[in-house]
This record gives C-alpha cells, sequence and structure tokens, in this order.
C-alpha cells in the first residue's frame, strides 16, 4: 500500500499500510488479502513445511517501505532448496518420446549469463505444452552463454549420458526450480520444474545465497518478536484438523468423525504427530480413494507411532461403527472366517486413519467383485541390495511388459522397493493374475539372475531382491498409492513417472511433507491403473511369440 487518496504512505509501518489495505479490500471477489501470522517464525516455519507450503515470508511489523532495493527487512525463508533460473535452451534426447528432455538454465553473473545445469523433471504432458509455446519464438542458433556449457555430461550419478539434440532459446523467460544440492563446479544436482515465473525478469535472476533459519532468528530477530509471516502460497485443501485442540470432530459424509490424541507424536525424531498424518490423508483423500473405495481393508495398526506396539486387524466384526460397510470373507483356512472393513468414501478413509493405521493396504479386489482384482502386482522385495539394483530389476520388468504390449506403472513401496502394476479390469481370476505375474517374473529371473530370486523364504533368498508375484492371491494386501510407511523420514508409497526410474531416484524423495505437492502438480500418475485392462489371451500369445 504505497498511495491512497494522493498521499504517500512508504514511509508508515507495515502493520500501519496493512491495517490501510485491508479497509479498502472488498470481502468477497477475486481480491484477497493474504493473511499474516503474528507467530514464533521457527515454530510457523515447521508448520509450512508439514503443510507442503513452499516456505513463508517474514517481514519486520515496523519496516517502512524501500522501493528498488533488496532488504533483509523483508524475507522469504523457502521450505526446500529452491533457485529462480533463466531458460536458456532445452535438450531432447535421442529416442525421446517427450516433446522436450530437460531445460538448460542459467543465471546473471558479472554482467553474463552463467550456466548453472538442467532441470530434466517437474513436467506433465500438458505443461511441456506450454512451455514450449513461450520458447519456440525465442529459438535462436546462438548459445546464450559466454561458452558453450557441457550438457548431458558424464559423472558417478550418470555415467552413461543419453545423446541430446540441444536448441537455445534467447534467455527471457524465467522459471523456479527445487534442487538438492549445488556441486563444487556451480552446478545444481537433481534439478527439479516448479513453474514458470511471471513476475521476475530475466535479468533480475542472480545467484541466490540460503541463510539459515537460525541464523535469521539471532542476526536479524524477524523471526523472534517483531514480525509478520505471511505463507507462500500453496495448492493444498482448506484446513482439516487445527493446530491446538486436542480432541476434535468433524462432518464428513454426513457423519461425525471425532479425533483424538492429536499431538501424540508417531515419528519421534521428524516429530510429526497423529494430527499432521490425519492432516495429511484429508489432502491427498482426491486422489487416494479410487485405489481404496469398495475395497476390504487389513488394517495395520500403530497407536503408538512408528516406534511404539503394533499389531494387523482384519476381523473388525463387532469393533467399529455401524454406518462402515463391512464384508464377510468365508476363509477356509486355519484361520477362519472375517469380517473385513470396507472403504467406502473419504469419511471412511479417515476412519481408518484416526484408528492409528499410518499405511492403508487394501484388496487389489472390490466387493462387487472380489475374486476378480482389478490389477496385477509385481512386488520388488530387496534383501541387502542397493536400491540401484531394485531400480534395476524394475527396467528389466519393464522392457518385457513393453514387448508384449502390457501397459504398466510403477510405483515406490515407501520401503525398500518398488511396486508395478498391471491393469486388470477385473475380468480375471487371483489364480490368473498370480500365473501371469510368475510369467513375468521368471522371465525378469532369467535376465538378471545374479541378484534376483524367485524364493519366498528369506533365509533361502538372502542377499538378494525377492521378484514376489504370490501377492497376487485373495486377501493379500499391499500399500495404496499415496499411502504413508511406517518407517523414518514418514515416506509415502508413490506414483511414478517411468522416466523416473532410474540411477537418483530414492525411497526418501517422496514423503508427508511434499506427496501432496507432487501429486497436485502431475496429477495422478495411476490412474490407467483402473483402466479396461489387458486381454490376458492376447498377452500370452504374445508372450508365446517373443520369448518362444
Amino acid at each position: 500500500m504505497l498511495w491512497v487518496n494522493g498521499f504517500e504512505l512508504v514511509d508508515l509501518a507495515l502493520l500501519e499500510r496493512r491495517d490501510i489495505l485491508r479497509q479498502l479490500v472488498p470481502e468477497e471477489g477475486v481480491l484477497k488479502m493474504s493473511e499474516n501470522f503474528d507467530a514464533s517464525g521457527t515454530e510457523f516455519f515447521e508448520v509450512a513445511q508439514k503443510m507442503g507450503l513452499e516456505g513463508i515470508i517474514a517481514k519486520k511489523s515496523d519496516s517502512a517501505y524501500t522501493p528498488d532495493t533488496r532488504t533483509k527487512l523483508w524475507l522469504k525463508i523457502k521450505t526446500e532448496q529452491r533457485h529462480e533460473a533463466v531458460i536458456a535452451g532445452y535438450t531432447r534426447n535421442e529416442d525421446s518420446s517427450k516433446k522436450f528432455s530437460a531445460l538448460i538454465l542459467g543465471i546473471h553473473e558479472d554482467g553474463e549469463l552463467k550456466f548453472i545445469g538442467q532441470a530434466g523433471t517437474g513436467f506433465t504432458d500438458s505443461m511441456q505444452t506450454e512451455i514450449l509455446k513461450r520458447l519456440k519464438p525465442l529459438e535462436t542458433e546462438d548459445c546464450p552463454f559466454p561458452t558453450v556449457p557441457v550438457i548431458n555430461k558424464s559423472s558417478r550419478f550418470r555415467p552413461n549420458p543419453p545423446k541430446a539434440k540441444i536448441t537455445w532459446v534467447k534467455p527471457q523467460v524465467v522459471c523456479e526450480v527445487r534442487y538438492q544440492e549445488i556441486t563444487p563446479d556451480g552446478l545444481m544436482r537433481h534439478a527439479a520444474f516448479q513453474g514458470i515465473r511471471e513476475d521476475k525478469k530475466a535479468v533480475e535472476v542472480v545467484k541466490e545465497e540460503a541463510v539459515a533459519v537460525s541464523d535469521l532468528s539471532k542476526e536479524h530477530q524477524l523471526l523472534a518478536d517483531q514480525k509478520v509471516i505471511v505463507p507462500l502460497p500453496g495448492k493444498q485443501r482448506k484446513t482439516f484438523l487445527n493446530p491446538k485442540d486436542e480432541t476434535q470432530t468433524r462432518a464428513i459424509n454426513g457423519h461425525d468423525l471425532t479425533f483424538t490424541n492429536l499431538s501424540k507424536i508417531y515419528w519421534p525424531k521428524e516429530k510429526i504427530s497423529k494430527r499432521d498424518m490425519l492432516n495429511y490423508y484429508y489432502q491427498v483423500v482426491p486422489y487416494m480413494l479410487p485405489y481404496m473405495k469398495d475395497r476390504p481393508q487389513s488394517l495395520n495398526r500403530h497407536p503408538n507411532g512408528i516406534t511404539g506396539e503394533s499389531f494387523y486387524q482384519k476381523n473388525v466384526a463387532g469393533k467399529v461403527e455401524p454406518w462402515i460397510t463391512t464384508h464377510a470373507y468365508e476363509n477356509t483356512t486355519h484361520e477362519g472366517n472375517k469380517t473385513f472393513l470396507v472403504c467406502t468414501d473419504e469419511a471412511s478413509l479417515l476412519y481408518i486413519a484416526k484408528l492409528g493405521c499410518i499405511e492403508m493396504n487394501p484388496w487389489h479386489s472390490r466387493i462387487s467383485s472380489p475374486d476378480f482384482p482389478d490389477w496385477c502386482v509385481i512386488d520388488l522385495d530387496p534383501d541387502t541390495n542397493s536400491f540401484e539394483q531394485v531400480i534395476e530389476a524394475a527396467n528389466v520388468v519393464r522392457k518385457i511388459l513393453d514387448a508384449i504390449d502390457v501397459p504398466s506403472y510403477p510405483k515406490t513401496s515407501g520401503s525398500t522397493g518398488i511396486h508395478i502394476y498391471i491393469p486388470l479390469g477385473a475380468k480375471y481370476s487371483y489364480e490368473q493374475s498370480k500365473q501371469l505375474a510368475e510369467i513375468i517374473v521368471t522371465l525378469a529371473h532369467h535376465e538378471l539372475g545374479g541378484f534376483t530370486s524367485l524364493e519366498r523364504s528369506p533365509a533361502k533368498r538372502k542377499g538378494k531382491i525377492y521378484l514376489d508375484y504370490l501377492q497376487n492371491r485373495a486377501i493379500q494386501t499391499i500399500a495404496a498409492p499415496y499411502s504413508l510407511r511406517p518407517k523414518p523420514g514418514a515416506t509415502a508409497s508413490a506414483p511414478l513417472h517411468w522416466e523416473e526410474v532410474k540411477k537418483g531416484l530414492s525411497i526418501q524423495d517422496f514423503t508427508i511433507f511434499n506427496m501432496v505437492s507432487r501429486v497436485k502438480k502431475e496429477g495422478d500418475l495411476f490412474k490407467g491403473v483402473l483402466g479396461k485392462g489387458i486381454s490376458m489371451e492376447k498377452v500370452l500369445e504374445k508372450i508365446s511369440t517373443v520369448f518362444g
């Protein structure tokens, strides 16, 4: 708020200018007044991290407005390492089906454009289309850097990079990227595209120096007493459970759900509470529900968090609310008959979570067709193997499935392995699904052999990845897409692009802190799993033709 009715306001304190602005912004309409919180900056920063927000803005409450000057009285504190960058070109790898493979990025330093690396992930198809619309008119034969940088160079992380065609563009478009770290030669490692910056001019993009939050508190006192804190925008649903009350009741799908002991710590090292877990599931429900809906559940309950006693509960007869749907399963084994809880809607999914179920374990089939699974799953379960070996095994399975024209959808298990789903469309029995998986993993094992095993017994397969096809049996369950896992770091089972299944991928890349923002950006990568499904007859014929 710089001027009003001909009067200059730049010398007024920030809170005074905000008060004037608040009087002028209508309560309804497209213009919104950003909320500010007179709170402890460090505590608020932790909340922003848990909610998956980009970060917070800290401003000194009595500061004046200083035009055209960077000041430490107004600070953006990001929850992860991010950087603004100028797009200087793009690459397209040989044999790639994508519109482009990576964006070439730079920043301004000493009057020149400096190469800082590439961003090869974070795009959807529609995003790539929009980006190319912006870049096509800017294409040029001239490299915008003083010297042509080495693109796709080899390193211990990328020993055999693909050949790539480079297209240079005039450095006019600015984007935001996140990255893991800056290498000694000034390049961003594992950079991922976050979005185009409409508010920045390319000439303004320079090197950003990160400052520790603890240092900000000490040096500037912006995270102590005198401050105004504003959350940076995020794409999440409205707040579900507030951060104060230990017991809260919410009306969901016509049912009153009471949530208790909300400050109980479920992940001690990360200080993640039951409240945080419930808020996560509320955020991710729209994406997760299709893989939970109308499916009986094996409840894996952790009432005291990941370090406390846990137990499985399959039989819920007489132990759940009357409005919960159940499914009676007639078991001929020694376990006897069971009554399973069935997830039917958002209310029942959150009901499962409030029981202390950190992870969600649905059947592969729905109660409308309990003997006919919607998908076949191949579970790559390592022993002492490196995750790079799991990635190698996954890509061999993919190669086999591609050769027989079978669509497949990978996801991290959230624990140590990778799950690969094949859509069946509830057209085949569990036995047929199991036999298909057995054929595929047998072919993969013959190719991999050295570090994989088909032995179910851990003692017999010590030190090898178990290519598990026996998951495809009635009442067997596996962690649902987007499910959290009771593991250090609060990891989540994350659907992946196949292009992401490569060296550098880590289970720890996907957690309670970033899974919601990822699915908002990427969309539901698993939706094809619920498609019409394969033709088993055609697939078996193709296997016979290709593999003999």
